[in-house]
């Protein structure tokens, strides 16, 4: 079934066209409309000059942030809509835009100044295809190529190293020799690029449903702007549990998490401290002492590098400093976990855990994952019979403590953890007499 041009963009291809003027969809929602995807957003390109453009459109709002480089941006219906002049461009002195554009007649030579082929396709209203690089071609052969010379392209912008691993990951795509060496040879280049970017296509490119192909095909540039992923990739593990190196066990928890960042950049970082940590022991076996505190430290500091927000840095390095901790399956201890962590994050690391295991040798831990089904099932039914896991929840409160003869003041925090505890443990239960009792044996 053939998707629909959205009404918007029909509208400025029709208002265009009737001016006189070419008109045609391109990049990446042509490419979706081949994939057999709805488009996220909607990039036409002109014959017309920017002013041509606005003139076309004087009576709707129209942002003018782009005309520098030949875009006009118009709303319809709220919605906006990028139109970009035919164009080609100058040298990238920055590694990221061009230092000057220049506008062309041709469709042929805007498209020819594109990143990849299945990004420098045209398609008019009548859904009739301009595509000098055979880039419908290769969106049916689910491959990844440069338009023209591939380091050339790289060159031009760094990221484009990232953005073709992230649509290769994304697609499930394969990338083309000539490319993929390019990505190898350029990778470079991602150091003149801005952490915020590359933290863009990296979190795209980890929920991709090929995530792990590209971390084993190009840890090299992953290291580019993640130095410290590199001993990781050449760490041999001796040990019964591990039937892989460092890297590849990254690799397989990785794919092993849900498609979650948080989970999947978790499992990334889980044990970067390995290498620090590793000893041998007279019988030849691996060991890796205190990696979860190393690891922990270090993710926090790459993802302050890399510039991710507080909540997401926060959440991974938590989950990393814990992805170790000991779980036995008894309700006691699960009510103490998710008093501690809260609901979100404890089952956050139960994925975490059940990732890990996935990474390892199975017949060994076949057992440890059974019971990470018992655990949830367990954390899932305390929660849905609301038993007490805070202090809030408690059946008895501040005033009862002090009506119980103890004075105002941090005394009184102090009893109703302390009977929290108690309740945690399941020393007592959760009632407001058998509380009252308690506090009055203090």
């Amino acid at each position: 079934m053939k998707l629909e041009i959205s009404a918007g963009a029909r509208h400025i291809l029709q208002t265009l066209a009737a001016a006189g003027f070419e008109a045609h969809l391109v990049g990446g929602c042509v490419r979706d409309l081949l994939r057999g995807v709805t488009p996220c957003d909607w990039d036409i390109c002109t014959s017309a000059r920017p002013e041509e453009t606005e003139r076309c459109f004087s009576g709707r709002r129209i942002i003018e942030t782009g005309l520098k480089h030949g875009t006009v941006t118009v709303l319809v219906e709220g919605e906006p809509y990028e139109i970009t002049t035919y164009r080609t461009e100058g040298p990238y002195s920055d590694s990221r835009r061009p230092d000057y554009v220049r506008f062309v007649p041709n469709l042929t030579e805007d498209l020819a100044r594109r990143d990849f082929t299945m990004n420098a396709i045209a398609m008019d209203l009548e859904r009739n295809l301009r595509d000098p690089f055979g880039g419908a071609a290769d969106i049916e052969r689910g491959l990844i190529r440069c338009v023209g010379e591939p380091g050339r392209r790289f060159r031009e912008d760094g990221l484009r190293v990232m953005r073709a691993l992230r649509f290769a990951a994304v697609f499930g795509y394969g990338i083309e020799e000539q490319t993929a060496r390019a990505v190898h040879e350029n990778r470079a280049m991602l150091g003149r690029v801005a952490a915020e970017r590359i933290n863009g296509e990296l979190r795209r490119l980890l929920v991709g449903r090929s995530v792990g192909d590209i971390l084993r095909r190009y840890p090299d540039v992953f290291c580019q702007f993640w130095p410290q992923l590199e001993p990781l990739v050449g760490l041999e593990q001796r040990n019964p549990w591990h039937c892989w190196g460092g890297w590849e066990h990254t690799v397989r928890a990785v794919e092993a998490a849900p498609a979650d960042v948080t989970l999947r950049l978790a499992m990334l970082l889980h044990d970067i401290g390995k290498p620090a940590c590793k000893s041998t022991d007279e019988n030849g076996v691996d060991h890796f002492y205190g990696h979860p505190a190393v690891s922990a430290q270090l993710a926090d500091e790459m993802l302050r590098a890399l510039k991710f927000d507080n909540k997401t840095r926060e959440q991974v390095v938590l989950l990393v400093e814990r992805h170790g901790a000991q779980l036995p399956p008894e309700s006691r201890v699960i009510r103490r976990w998710l008093n501690r962590l809260g609901p979100e994050a404890f089952f956050q690391l139960l994925e975490v855990k059940r990732a890990d295991g996935m990474g390892q040798d199975l017949e060994k831990v076949k057992d440890r994952l059974l019971e990470l089904d018992e655990i949830r099932a367990k954390a899932e039914r305390i929660l849905a019979e609301g038993q007490c896991l805070t202090v809030r929840d408690l059946a008895v409160n501040g005033r009862d403590v002090t009506a119980a003869g103890m004075e105002p003041g941090p005394e009184v925090g102090r009893m109703l953890r302390g009977l929290l505890e108690r309740v945690l443990s399941g020393e007592l239960p959760n009632e407001r007499g058998a509380l009252l009792a308690a506090l009055q044996k203090r």
